[in-house]
């Protein structure tokens, strides 16, 4: 299948968030910023979010997986690696790509903060109004 010394990359993005994933023939354990994913992402829903596309796919022991995130927060991090790690996946095998675009993990979520304009309190907040 694939030689040992081998990894397939990914990078995912959410919000500002920026996770590059890398997923080697292992084990089956799961590291984000050098700590085991389930203590880097302690809300369970998060650490799930992460996990998503190897658990969908039953390839869960599978794979030895290493996420370096940065930016954003917990659940857009948690998205980015999930983002990340089904780029991977379709690197090392092609043939996943349109099971895991119908399970909505190859889109890249592009939703991200309005920024604030001149004259307004916030992106769209006016100051209010005084009639006297």
């Amino acid at each position: 299948m694939v030689k040992a010394d081998k990894y397939f990359e990914g990078i995912g993005r959410r919000k500002t968030a920026i996770a590059r994933v890398r997923l080697t023939p292992g084990k089956g354990d799961m590291m984000v910023n050098g700590k085991e994913a389930k203590a880097y992402f302690p809300v369970s829903r998060f650490f799930e979010a992460a996990c998503a596309p190897l658990r969908k796919l039953k390839m869960q022991g599978d794979f030895s997986v290493s996420a370096k995130v940065s930016g954003g927060g917990p659940a857009a991090q948690a998205g980015a690696v999930r983002h990340g790690l089904a780029r991977a996946l379709v690197i090392m095998n092609p043939e996943l790509k349109v099971q895991l675009r119908g399970l909505g993990f190859m889109t890249r979520d592009s939703r991200m903060v309005e920024r604030k304009k001149y004259g307004l309190k916030k992106a769209r907040r006016a100051p209010q109004w005084q009639k006297r």
